[in-house]
């Protein structure tokens, strides 16, 4: 992936991201609040050589030191150093405990031996800390006398005794506060990524490109109201998804398609990706721009535009194809415009069989004389076989997919349907892409040079005030 690419996860992610971050700045809170405050204290001592006057003496007197100091630090944690300081202050702890709160060091190369000591009570760990200096200076002096001798060729002298920190060490809250922060970020960030990668749905034409080189002839915008108002042409045709259409009749005509009446199937992988309402607003379109368009409903399962378009449709395709009924008496004029639709009639028991059958391939040649384009409402690539099969009759199919609801999985099945049976792929429709977001697609420069009040006024007037008239298909030349 691209920096864009992460930027559009980030931005489409952000609410969750800030969700985690603040879970985890939260715990860290949580955390920190909870925890006892801990003091330190420490105080230092100094071990010197008691050896000679002379400068070759004193030499080699640091030398023994500096060897011994790193025993001098192993001893101060030991029972023979704890075990005073217990007894001294009448602490209820054992050696072992108190060694865990006791950290003696010494800097490399020097002889200075520094006791720290963490406790919850600031006052004890100055009292434990100067203590334990004061057991380990005695018990150097012990273990350093060799029998025999009056003293221990060492010195240990306090330098800096310990004192009451008002400051606890731990927990560090900023601290603790600011890591919590970046681990939330980090989780975040994390799962945003994630969730992308294992997202297979379409979101946008990126994804779309990916899958297939078909080219995208057309891009519809999400709209909420859009069951309440399929026919968007009728209903709005000033809104951005009416404009929409008309760029995707625009862009379909530069598709190229041998000689003869253009014929499209409009189809998708699975139901409910707006395929009828695409079809239905694209009849309108090409009709709008003055051609003659015959608008067909060949999803003979659940037919959909009659209903859209406000017609009879108890008797349409099914029945011509049966021979119970004759072409001319079932075609109907839409309004106005040059537009002509059939609708399905009555759902047959054997759709693919009437679809793939030599009168549905004469129905479109007798229609192609007539027409200067038509439109094909067929069912769902997936569940069935009817667009595949009734394809091959047409032009070509315009494959309609809906952004954040079909799976690339899905629509790779789609493509594949179709061209196992050699039917040729026109183009993409990518319907349902979000206006707003990371993955919205710019509808307002269209829409900015739409229609003025005079064109539209003119419009409307054109538009159908009475119910559809009925025609034959010599009408429609």
């Amino acid at each position: 992936m691209e920096l864009s690419d992460y930027l559009r996860i980030l931005r489409k992610n952000w609410l969750v991201i800030t969700v985690i971050l603040l879970v985890g700045v939260g715990a860290a809170a949580a955390y920190s609040f909870t925890r006892t405050p801990l003091y330190e204290s420490t105080s230092e001592v100094f071990v010197s050589s008691q050896a000679g006057t002379t400068i070759a003496e004193q030499q080699q007197g640091n030398t023994y030191t500096l060897a011994r100091v790193a025993s001098y630090v192993q001893l101060a944690t030991s029972p023979r150093v704890l075990d005073p300081v217990i007894e001294q202050l009448g602490l209820t702890r054992t050696a072992a405990s108190l060694a865990g709160e006791v950290n003696v060091a010494s800097t490399l190369n020097t002889t200075v031996v520094r006791v720290t000591v963490t406790d919850a009570d600031p006052v004890l760990a100055a009292d434990i800390s100067n203590a334990v200096s004061a057991s380990l200076t005695e018990a150097i002096y012990d273990v350093e006398t060799l029998p025999g001798t009056d003293g221990a060729p060492v010195q240990v002298t306090t330098i800096t005794p310990a004192i009451a920190s008002d400051d606890p060490v731990s927990p560090n809250i900023p601290l603790n506060l600011a890591l919590g922060g970046l681990i939330g970020l980090a989780l975040g960030v994390g799962f945003a990524v994630m969730r992308t990668v294992l997202d297979t749905r379409i979101r946008s034409s990126r994804d779309v490109e990916g899958i297939t080189d078909r080219p995208i002839i057309g891009t519809i915008p999400l709209d909420p109201k859009a069951k309440e108002r399929p026919i968007i042409l009728q209903a709005d045709p000033r809104n951005p998804r009416s404009e929409a259409f008309r760029m995707l009749r625009t862009n379909l005509q530069f598709v190229d398609v041998e000689g003869g009446a253009h014929s499209f199937v409009i189809t998708s992988s699975v139901p409910s990706e707006g395929k009828s309402t695409t079809a239905a607003n694209l009849a309108i379109a090409l009709a709008d721009a003055g051609q003659r368009v015959v608008l067909i409903d060949a999803d003979l399962r659940k037919p959909k535009v009659a209903e859209y378009l406000s017609i009879e449709g108890g008797v349409g395709l099914t029945d011509v194809l049966i021979g119970r009924a004759e072409l001319a008496d079932v075609v109907q004029r839409w309004g106005r415009r040059s537009l002509y639709v059939l609708p399905a009639g009555k759902i047959p028991p054997n759709p693919s069989e009437l679809l793939g059958s030599k009168k549905m391939a004469q129905l479109l040649r007798d229609l192609g004389m007539d027409a200067d384009i038509m439109i094909l409402d067929a069912p769902p690539l997936l569940p069935v076989t009817d667009a595949a099969v009734v394809a091959k009759h047409t032009s070509g199919a315009l494959l309609v997919v809906a952004a954040g609801k079909t799976h690339r999985r899905q629509l790779d099945a789609a493509v594949d349907a179709l061209e196992t049976v050699d039917a040729r792929i026109a183009g993409m429709v990518v319907t349902m892409v979000p206006t707003r977001g990371p993955d919205a697609y710019d509808y307002g420069y269209g829409y900015g040079y739409g229609y003025g009040d005079e064109e539209e006024e003119e419009r409307s007037s054109r538009r159908p005030k009475a119910g559809p008239r009925r025609t034959s298909t010599a009408r429609a030349a």
